[in-house]
């Protein structure tokens, strides 16, 4: 029974849609890890959700193409010997047999063994684009992409490129993606133990995946020169008031925080209040009984002699 146009039209679809490409950033650097700025990386190439069935794909052809396939063994017409019947058909008790050198002779031929044969597997130029993409946005995701604005080697020095890789904060497996004509960079590069080269006409999805780390520069990024934003400045310091910086001072007495204020509320007129310190301890001593503060005063001692 044929499905009427409506039920069709119902029909949940059952492709999956995936989710919008994310936009992430990545800074860029110099080979002594000073950052330069931030670069948004394209997000059709670093932000698209990985397709693991794709990837899979990809990774098993192109790893099948690199076998030779240059395998071979003999069959028993190639092995030489046994062209002659053994021994006769009947009358010996034992199985007929035609050659000595049939598979189930020791020496013999091998029955349906391996032959020279290619193992190419035709794949899409698009899934394999699809499977590179994917490899790339999980490094991202991951945050392990870092983009270095040039090399810039003079002459091929290992040790120079030890210390750039220490100074970006990079460890562990590391593909490291060259012009064709950086050719002391790849000089460099080659003789690190955990580092593998590749020209960016060469990159693919395999080789990113079996890496920790993916380092490009400006000419070898995916999608073109990146188009760098700079670093945003960083804010005035504000000079703090006087009278905040003898508080932070720690000043001992009130009458050296009131020294500390500006001189144009001195320049203007305005009085600047007594502390309250002063004034309560001037109060003090004004109310306080002739007592040991009277003795200690001069001339104390004679004028009590005198009234005796």
């Amino acid at each position: 029974m044929t499905p009427s146009p409506s039920a069709v039209a119902e029909r949940p679809s059952m492709r999956r849609v995936r989710p919008e490409p994310e936009k992430r950033t990545v800074d860029r650097r110099r080979p002594d890890g000073e950052v330069t700025g931030r670069v948004t990386l394209p997000p059709e190439i670093f932000g698209i959700e990985p397709n693991l069935a794709v990837m899979h794909q990809v990774v098993t052809a192109q790893l099948a193409a690199a076998r030779s396939g240059t395998q071979s063994t003999r069959t028993r017409a190639e092995v030489a010997g046994g062209g002659s019947k053994p021994y006769r058909q009947k009358g010996t008790g034992r199985a007929r047999q035609g050659s000595i050198r049939s598979p189930q002779f020791a020496g013999g031929g091998v029955a349906l063994g391996p032959k020279p044969r290619s193992y190419h597997q035709r794949t899409p130029k698009k899934m394999i684009r699809l499977a590179l993409c994917s490899a790339l946005s999980d490094r991202a995701a991951e945050e392990k992409v870092a983009l270095v604005d040039t090399w810039g080697f003079e002459a091929p020095r290992t040790k120079q490129a030890v210390a750039a890789l220490e100074a970006l904060g990079i460890s562990g497996k590391v593909l490291v993606v060259l012009d064709t004509g950086d050719l002391d960079a790849a000089y460099s590069f080659r003789n690190l133990p955990g580092v593998h080269i590749i020209s960016v006409a060469e990159l693919n999805a395999y080789d990113v995946l079996r890496h920790d780390w993916v380092v490009f520069t400006d000419a070898t990024l995916p999608g073109g020169p990146p188009e760098v934003e700079p670093l945003p400045a960083a804010p005035a310091a504000e000079e703090a008031p006087a009278a905040a910086e003898a508080f932070l001072a720690g000043a001992a007495t009130s009458e050296e925080a009131a020294a500390a204020q500006p001189a144009a509320v001195a320049d203007a007129g305005v009085e600047t209040a007594e502390p309250p310190a002063a004034a309560a301890a001037e109060h003090w001593l004004a109310d306080a009984p002739d007592t040991e503060y009277a003795a200690e005063q001069p001339g104390a001692e004679d004028e009590g002699g005198e009234d005796q």
